[in-house]
């Protein structure tokens, strides 16, 4: 049997809005909505949270269908790696429950827009493609390519990216490009577990639609996704 986990990670504090986490978005917590999604889509074997934050291992600590890891201080800075607490939480459980996890997905607090059916089908698309890992995008709104610029050391303008040094002059003539939407994430264990490195041979994507692809990291976000979410509710 091919165990499969879900980790949502909630670290307390955050630098672009404060206790973004735990705030509330139609009278639930920031959490309990990508909480919701995972336990809905009837895909994971375990639902587990990963955090620091006291007012949700409280909430949560008698839940059945939920387990909770408590974040180590070392990995709850602004500086700690995402990845490092999803490595510890699975370790903890699977040493807990004497099993090992095949899968591995990581389902971001600030993205709470994806619906049941993204999670489903993003599994469909990395199991049947035989990947290493996968990741959510959108189409990208800017192009490096076309209309975004950077300012060189010596203070020069010029666009980011070009092809083969020819200059692109039509949006429809550029490589299509997407934004990493922080939403949906799977990993085969063994590869979770080897690098820190995102891109490999064998990774794949998932695509969402911008109206569900917001991802919470100020207070303009969090209007916007509370826009999406009342047109699309």
């Amino acid at each position: 049997m091919k165990i499969k986990y879900c980790i949502i990670c909630a670290r307390a504090g955050s630098k672009g809005l404060k206790n973004k986490n735990i705030l509330k978005l139609s009278n639930k917590l920031l959490l309990e909505h990508t909480l919701d999604q995972a336990l809905k889509s009837k895909i994971f074997d375990r639902v587990i949270i990963t955090t620091n934050i006291i007012k949700v291992l409280r909430k949560f600590k008698n839940s059945k269908n939920i387990y909770l890891v408590k974040r180590k201080k070392n990995l709850s800075s602004d500086k700690s790696e995402k990845i490092l607490s999803i490595r510890d939480a699975v370790l903890k459980i699977e040493k807990l429950y004497n099993e090992k996890s095949s899968f591995v997905f990581d389902l971001d607090v600030t993205s709470p827009l994806r619906n049941v059916v993204d999670i489903k089908k993003a599994f469909n698309i990395f199991k049947n493609n035989k990947l290493d890992n996968l990741f959510s995008v959108n189409k990208s709104r800017k192009n490096p390519y076309f209309n975004m610029i950077e300012i060189s050391k010596n203070k020069v303008v010029k666009k980011i990216k070009n092809i083969n040094s020819k200059t692109v002059v039509r949006r429809q003539d550029a490589p299509k490009v997407y934004d990493m939407n922080a939403s949906i994430y799977i990993w085969k264990r063994n590869i979770l577990f080897k690098k820190n490195y995102l891109f490999r041979k064998k990774s794949g994507i998932y695509l969402m639609p911008y109206k569900r692809s917001i991802d919470i990291d100020s207070k303009d976000d969090l209007n916007l996704v509370k826009y999406f979410k009342k047109i699309n509710d």
